[in-house]
């Protein structure tokens, strides 16, 4: 058996005999959910046996009499082909009288003189084998008597008035009568109370078969046979029953649930008789295999209820009556999965406004997740006639609008588990022509403009065309394509049409058109120009064999010479009403001798012709029937090509009609092997194209005629053509394959070409079949896809690109010809060399502390070869985005993550992980972290903001004020009167920075409350699953003051920054707050 493959290779072609594997086979494939089975696969050992040894005596028939020359082919298998020829190999010519039955005896209505030989020799051709047995020569002697007596019609198959005949449904219905009489009967059929079926009825063997194809229980009734000649008939009846082997009605189908689901398989199948129905579970008849609570077997249906997972199994359903039997394999499966969500994470879907949106969210999962829509972050769930939720998870908006544009959340969940996925919808503005194309009217030799000024969304980029005719513009200078017009310089008439202004966007088209109309000054009376009219009084003189004189008189020219005339003919003897162009004359000639052909009716009739154009046809002229004559050509494009491998189908050009030149157009059709020492063999055949050659050797050439014929005599003699017989499939396969590995992605492969007479007919190539085993890193198999490369010719080597590295692979050659692919040579197996590894699959940072972060990765999903270990690199980032130093730390291979320590306190880092084998490193992957700020220094900020928000302390800050506004006042009244008095000295020498107001403008936090000790900063300013950090309306939240990190405060009022890492190309977010103090600068300033 080959390996990663249920394929059984049974090899005689190293020794062994066929016999010894003569059986029934069947294929059982289990694992640990079932077992499923295959049909009955039967082998039986092909055989040609030898013609038993028997001693004929020489056939002496009365002329007239009947006669049936018994074959009886030795039973073969497969049954063999039988066909009689004679000592020369030649088929014998049937008729008629003369046929072959479908037993394989040749059967005689009556016999002539002529039938006398002594070489019918029956043949049995063994296709399997590719043998062919002779039988004994068999003697006919016809002798004469004078009168020879006519006889009416007696059939000599089948025998007796009626017979019966059992058929199966969609097989080919043969019923056969042959009869003996003189004259020869002919055999007429019919169906009794019923019509022949049209289109599945042909007659063979000269009618005396009746063939209908594909039969049906339809079909079944009585057929009757009637031969008949001038002395009456004879009948038979044979009564047709159908039968059918079992087919499927329903064929039961794999069926999916979840525990605690029902279910039902279904098998039902019909037959003449009716099928019986058997179920199997696993290979095993259901009554004897493990007994299933859940499972109930009623006829032809199983019942499921409450399954649980141990019910996962393979049943089989076998419908059979006594002509066969149909199995069918169904897979139950007790699934229980929580959903998946296949739609890729943050997918954007762009739509124009006004038009619908679709929003994918394919999932997974068993019980079938049940599927809701959100949209924004706190949004609720999505219903209403302006959804419509499709059965695949797909959310649909049919009229989109600009208030539709935003993040929308597909959840999908069963009683296993939950999971969301998040797309983004854009609506943009439609493409419009705000200024469209106008009809014009413009004199010839002007200049004329066309605008098509168009309004479109800032995000898409428009592309506009123009189209003359609903086609390019002409490739001329005059044409002048701006930015939102077309001008068109020096206008001629070839510029009248319709232009069209059309608008592509990525999203939508848009178009307008306009027509121009090119007009010209009123001219002056000018003379008037017109096709000449017809010429007349066509006139037939100097009638011969193959020429005729004919004259006629011209019509008026109308003020344009008559450049020619063209004389066209009509051949009423075999294309009537059809015109042909005989031949031209100049403008100046009235009269010309005319070739002719043999065997046509000719009409003439001339066209005249000026500059202006052509005028109407002439009437036609008399006609003239010229005498018929052996004919002057043969048959062209003469071609031998084989259908099959033992036949040479002949075809050719028929000649056309009055190429025939007589009557009774016929063709000898000639063949002979090539370099053999042959005489030609020839037939004659008629209102034909092909002739068939059978019992030919394979691919072997031929010399070949055809020459045509008619009553009168022979053409020329043809020229020869070579063919060749039919192609088989080549014999032997390539040897000496070799491989030469070039490199981890490229090898080379030779072969030795198979001896040009096994390929058995035209060599097209080498096909090289080639497939990887298995990754030599992981030791795991998987089937993989046959990859297929044909190099034509004669070619002898070839290349193998795109391989996997570090893989096992096997391949293997054959050469192919006109008929099909030759066997395969052995599997070559080769190996591919390391490579440098494919990216880590991730990098994941986790745990961040004050001065450490832990780093978690997986391996390579392609590691091309044996990982000898990991380097990592990193390096700060500044509040300037400016890197600091690099540290570079080689891990061993064995290692999935790894704790750094020793780093500051809230710095951005940025890491660089790759892996390397042997060969080198692979690419790399990049991540971005932050450690957490110091949270004493978050402590004593939180402490003095709790402070400044106490009430003893705003009545102390009340009661300043209060003091300050009397000290103003009585400071107003003094230097009303003329004093003076030292506001600002008092202010400084009472001032108290405890109680000084805070504000938000010099980044402290006056307004903090302490009923918020314990609230995140903004439920908007989470960082959402896709790592971009957005802001929000509030002035007041700290993500403003950061560099992308998301704030919010611990549970002893802390201030933690946790900071979510990209990749390495995308855009750093909060650049634009890099102006205002960070969250930890603002701190500090405050302690």
């Amino acid at each position: 058996m080959k390996p990663n493959s249920g394929t059984l290779v049974i090899n005689i072609m190293n020794g062994g005999k066929a016999e010894a594997y003569e059986g029934v086979y069947q294929c059982t494939a289990r694992n640990e959910r079932g077992a499923a089975i295959s049909n009955n696969i039967v082998i039986r050992p092909s055989r040609s046996p030898l013609w038993t040894k028997e001693k004929l005596e020489p056939n002496h028939v009365r002329e007239g009499d009947s006669l049936v020359l018994h074959c009886r082919p030795p039973v073969g298998l497969p049954p063999p082909i039988i066909f009689w020829m004679d000592n020369a190999f030649q088929r014998l010519p049937q008729s008629e009288r003369v046929s072959q039955g479908l037993n394989g005896d040749l059967y005689f209505s009556n016999v002539q003189p002529e039938d006398s030989r002594e070489d019918y020799i029956c043949y049995a051709r063994f296709n399997h084998t590719q043998t062919i047995q002779q039988k004994q020569p068999i003697s006919v002697k016809v002798f004469s008597t004078k009168p020879v007596t006519e006889r009416q019609p007696v059939l000599l198959t089948p025998t007796g008035s009626t017979s019966t005949k059992v058929e199966l449904r969609g097989n080919v219905l043969l019923l056969e009568c042959i009869a003996a009489g003189l004259p020869t009967p002919v055999i007429r059929w019919i169906k009794e109370g019923g019509e022949l079926p049209a289109n599945r009825t042909f007659f063979e063997n000269f009618k005396k078969t009746l063939k209908i194809i594909d039969v049906s229980e339809a079909d079944s009734g009585n057929y009757k046979c009637i031969a008949r000649n001038t002395l009456g008939s004879a009948h038979h009846v044979i009564s047709v029953t159908v039968k059918a082997a079992p087919y499927w009605i329903t064929a039961p189908r794999n069926l999916v649930l979840s525990p605690g689901e029902d279910g039902t398989l279904i098998c039902r199948a019909n037959g003449n008789p009716k099928p019986s129905i058997s179920w199997l579970a696993n290979g095993v008849p259901i009554a004897i295999a493990p007994e299933d609570p859940s499972r109930k077997v009623d006829g032809d249906t199983i019942i499921f209820s409450h399954v649980q997972e141990r019910s996962s199994a393979v049943y089989q359903c076998n419908a059979s009556n006594e002509y066969g039997y149909l199995l069918s394999n169904a897979f139950v499966n007790v699934l229980a999965e929580p959903p998946r969500i296949l739609t890729p994470a943050n997918k954007l879907y762009q739509v124009i406004a006004d038009s619908p949106a679709l929003l994918d969210c394919a999932y997974f999962g068993s019980p079938k997740p049940e599927i809701e829509w959100f949209k924004g972050v706190k949004g609720s769930i999505l219903r209403g006639n302006e959804y419509v939720f499709h059965d695949n998870g797909t959310l649909e908006i049919p009229v989109a609008q600009k208030n539709s544009a935003g993040t929308y959340t597909c959840v999908a969940r069963n009683e296993l588990g939950k999971i969301q996925n998040e797309v983004q919808l854009e609506i943009k503005d439609p493409t419009m022509i705000i200024k469209q194309p106008e009809y014009k009217v413009i004199q010839r030799y002007g200049q004329v403009s066309f605008e098509c000024i168009i309004k479109h969304d800032s995000t898409l980029l428009p592309t506009v065309t123009w189209l003359k005719d609903n086609d390019e513009l002409p490739d001329d200078d005059r044409f002048l394509v701006g930015k939102d017009n077309l001008t068109i310089m020096n206008v001629t008439d070839k510029d009248d049409g319709t232009y069209t202004c059309i608008v592509n966007t990525t999203l939508d088209s848009v178009s307008a058109s306009a027509v121009l109309t090119v007009v010209a000054a009123p001219p002056t009376p000018a003379i008037i120009y017109a096709r000449p009219n017809p010429p007349f009084d066509l006139e037939l003189t100097g009638q011969l064999e193959r020429s005729i004189d004919l004259s006629w008189i011209p019509g008026d020219e109308n003020n344009s010479p008559i450049t020619n005339f063209v004389i066209e003919y009509e051949d009423a003897l075999h294309e009537p009403g059809v015109w042909h162009y005989q031949t031209e004359v100049p403008g100046t000639q009235t009269t010309v001798q005319l070739k002719l052909s043999p065997y046509v009716n000719y009409s003439f009739r001339v066209i005249a012709v000026n500059k202006i154009g052509r005028s109407q046809p002439s009437e036609p002229s008399e006609q003239y029937l010229t005498k018929s004559a052996s004919p002057d050509e043969n048959p062209a494009n003469v071609q031998g090509i084989g259908s099959e491998p033992d036949n040479l189908v002949i075809t050719w050009e028929p000649l056309k009609g009055f190429q025939s030149n007589g009557p009774g157009l016929q063709y000898k059709v000639s063949w002979r092997q090539k370099d053999v020492d042959d005489e030609w063999t020839s037939v004659i055949v008629a209102n034909v194209s092909k002739y068939i050659v059978s019992g030919t050797p394979t691919f072997v050439p031929y010399e070949i005629k055809v020459q045509a014929l008619n009553d009168l005599g022979y053409a020329p003699e043809p020229s020869e053509v070579i063919g060749h017989s039919g192609e088989d499939l080549p014999m032997v396969a390539p040897g000496n394959v070799q491989v030469h590995v070039i490199n981890s992605t490229l090898a080379k492969v030779h072969w030795d070409p198979v001896p040009l007479k096994t390929v058995r007919g035209h060599l097209q190539g080498y096909k090289v079949y080639y497939w990887k085993v298995q990754s030599l890193s992981r030791r795991s198999r998987r089937h993989v896809e046959k990859k297929i490369l044909t190099f034509r010719g004669n070619k002898t080597f070839g290349m193998l690109p795109g391989l996997e590295p570090y893989s096992s692979y096997k391949l293997n050659v054959r050469v192919v010809n006109g008929k099909g692919e030759g066997p395969a040579s052995p599997d070559k197996v080769f190996k591919t060399p390391e490579g440098v590894p494919s990216s880590p699959s991730f990098l994941k940072i986790t745990n961040p502390t004050l001065d450490s972060l832990t780093l978690e990765w997986g391996s390579p999903t392609h590691p091309n070869g044996v990982l000898t270990s990991y380097t990592l690199k990193f390096q700060p980032i500044n509040n300037t985005h400016e890197l600091g130093p690099l540290v570079e730390i080689r891990i061993p291979a064995n290692e999935s993550s790894l704790i750094l320590k020793n780093l500051n306190y809230s710095t951005r880092y940025k890491f660089y992980f790759n892996a390397q084998t042997s060969v080198g490193s692979g690419s790399q992957i990049t991540e971005e972290a932050v450690t957490i700020m110091d949270e004493g220094k978050m402590a004593m900020a939180s402490r003095q903001v709790d402070i400044a928000t106490q009430g003893w302390f705003i009545g102390l800050m009340c009661a300043v004020a209060l003091l300050i506004l009397i000290l103003l006042i009585v400071c107003f009244i003094r230097r009303n009167k003329g004093g003076k008095y030292p506001v600002k000295e008092k202010e400084d020498a009472h001032a108290d920075p405890e109680i000084q107001p805070m504000k938000e403008d010099d980044g402290t936090f006056g307004e903090y409350s302490d009923a918020e000790d314990h609230k995140p900063l903004k439920k908007g300013s989470r960082t959402p699953s896709d790592r971009t950090v957005k802001k929000e309306d509030s002035d007041d939240s700290l993500v403003d003051y950061g560099e992308g990190v998301n704030g919010q405060f611990n549970e002893d009022g802390s201030f933690i920054g946790q900071y979510s890492g990209k990749k390495e190309k995308e855009p750093a977010e909060g650049n634009e707050s890099s102006e205002a103090p960070s969250p930890v600068n603002a701190m500090n300033s405050f302690v």
